[in-house]
């Protein structure tokens, strides 16, 4: 095996890369030993003798199939959390999320005369204190307390 190390260099120089990416064709092995000049490796470059491979990256099918279970909303258990649960879910975004269907409801009950105007304010209000979990606990309250009109109690 002879020793290699200048034109693997020059080649490295002619190609601009790194002297590990620089390919040297086993089989001209002596033509490659002859090439002592930039120009006698450029030549060499030009007839495919001396090659720079290609750049190696990272792949990122594992990363991939990684986003693709959080998306499902896999990977998101205890051990994958980074703070409190108000810094996931914001208090605030929270209560939004909770208040906007009760009043909704309210409202629609309301506006078809299920319920008078009076209850409404009523439970408009207590909603607003924070005494229903959602929607299912008002209605499950307003038939308890038979303020519902356009049911039958037996």
């Amino acid at each position: 095996m002879m020793d290699l190390k200048n034109q693997r260099r020059l080649a490295a120089e002619v190609l601009k890369c790194g002297e590990n990416r620089v390919w040297l064709d086993p089989d001209n092995m002596e033509e490659i030993a002859k090439a002592v000049t930039r120009r006698d490796v450029n030549n060499l470059v030009k007839q495919g003798i001396i090659r720079a491979k290609k750049v190696k990256g990272n792949s990122r099918g594992r990363i991939r199939k990684r986003m693709m279970q959080r998306a499902k909303g896999r990977r998101s258990g205890h051990g994958s959390r980074k703070g409190r649960a108000t810094a996931r879910l914001p208090k605030k975004r929270a209560w939004i999320q909770k208040i906007r269907p009760i009043r909704a409801y309210l409202r629609e009950m309301r506006d078809t005369g299920l319920i008078d105007t009076s209850t409404y304010r009523r439970y408009y209000r207590r909603a607003k204190g924070g005494q229903f979990k959602d929607k299912a606990h008002v209605k499950l309250h307003l038939e308890m307390e038979g303020l519902l009109k356009g049911e039958q109690h037996e």
